[in-house]
């Protein structure tokens, strides 16, 4: 089922996604860990963010996950709940299924001024890698749903993940399902050439492509990487730079339907600025510019792609659509925690109808 099939009066969405969901630690008052007696914990994870934006939105949100049968474990899907994300797929693994039986961990040390922020990961053998994923019954997973979304961190966890998400995309096509992937490389999980081999593969069943990275994440027939026609891009293009990379990625994969990416300009550790472009039907579109305060940086991607897919969902208009994804982002990083927990679309839309085309 195509984006344009419907319309929203006519159809409510059922959203669905799979990815891990982590305990995140932190610091507070902006200390390093070196230097902290506490942690602050909550729950995160970008796939789980999504689902939870989306649901805060009205969206029925579902997210699918494999998590341990302990405090934690559940501690994180009644996060979850407590957002209206739907968690009944959701597998509580037992000792024996998964021998580590832990949860993932990642800490984050917040940054402020000119000191960035840094993550450090606490993932290796939690219970999403460990557990078989090939025993998930993929067609009763699937059934009713309309969009699902994936990304390029989940394969790089281990190879069950891999290998079931890829069965997970062409299972969805046949199903007719709307399909968005966010390339999200992490270098910390698995190498470039990895990442962009595994995705190369995705890509013939995206129909709404997210992210920087997949635009040079994939080989053509001669085995040469789009680098090498995407090396003189800069990470903060023009618009007519950007077009260009558009242009080039939909004539190679017409099946996709939407592209987007945000665009970061850091002032600072506290202040950031962004702007994104997006191609749809047969245009590039370039948003509003935002700069703001940051109180909380982690989850802003995860914030613009369930944005945009929520304004795809209701047929926005174009400027409208990639306008209310920007502003989505904006505000997360007002919003302690990796979710974009928001009232409702007015808040978001107040954000986007600001006169705030700020140019730094």
């Amino acid at each position: 089922m195509s984006i344009s099939d419907f319309h929203p009066s006519e159809h409510s969405y059922r959203f669905l996604t799979f990815g891990e969901i982590m305990l995140r630690l932190t610091p507070p008052n902006y200390e390093k860990i070196r230097m902290t007696s506490s942690f602050d914990a909550t729950y995160g994870g970008s796939e789980a963010n999504i689902a939870l934006a989306l649901a805060n939105l009205g969206i029925d949100s579902t997210f699918f996950s494999v998590v341990p049968d302990n405090s934690l474990g559940k501690s994180a899907i009644r996060m979850l709940r407590s957002n209206d994300v739907h968690c009944s797929p959701v597998i509580l693994s037992t000792p024996e299924e998964t021998p580590t039986h832990r949860l993932g961990i990642y800490y984050l040390e917040t940054g402020y001024g000119i000191r960035p922020s840094e993550v450090t990961y606490d993932r290796k053998h939690s219970a999403i890698t460990e557990y078989d994923l090939s025993r998930v019954d993929l067609d009763a997973l699937l059934e009713g749903f309309d969009w699902i979304h994936l990304s390029g961190i989940t394969p790089a966890l281990s190879e069950s993940c891999a290998d079931f998400m890829l069965e997970c995309l062409r299972k969805a096509k046949e199903k007719g399902l709307t399909v968005s992937f966010d390339g999200n490389f992490r270098s910390t999980l698995w190498s470039w050439d990895e990442a962009r081999d595994y995705c190369t593969r995705c890509l013939p069943y995206v129909d709404v492509l997210l992210g920087i990275e997949p635009y040079h994440l994939w080989k053509d027939e001669n085995d040469h990487s789009a680098g090498d026609w995407k090396d003189g891009i800069p990470l903060q293009p023009s618009y007519e730079q950007q077009d260009e990379v558009f242009q080039h990625f939909v004539e190679r994969y017409p099946n996709i339907s939407c592209i987007a990416r945000h665009v970061r300009y850091v002032h600072s550790g506290s202040e950031n600025s962004l702007l994104a472009y997006m191609w749809y039907q047969g245009h590039t579109f370039e948003s509003k510019k935002f700069t703001f305060n940051i109180l909380d940086r982690v989850g802003g991607g995860d914030a613009f792609a369930s944005g945009l897919i929520y304004a795809m969902m209701n047929n926005y208009k174009p400027m409208d659509m990639i306008n209310f994804a920007v502003a989505s982002s904006v505000i997360k990083h007002t919003i302690r925690g990796d979710g974009n927990i928001t009232d409702n679309a007015e808040t978001i839309k107040r954000i986007m109808n600001m006169n705030y085309d700020i140019k730094r």
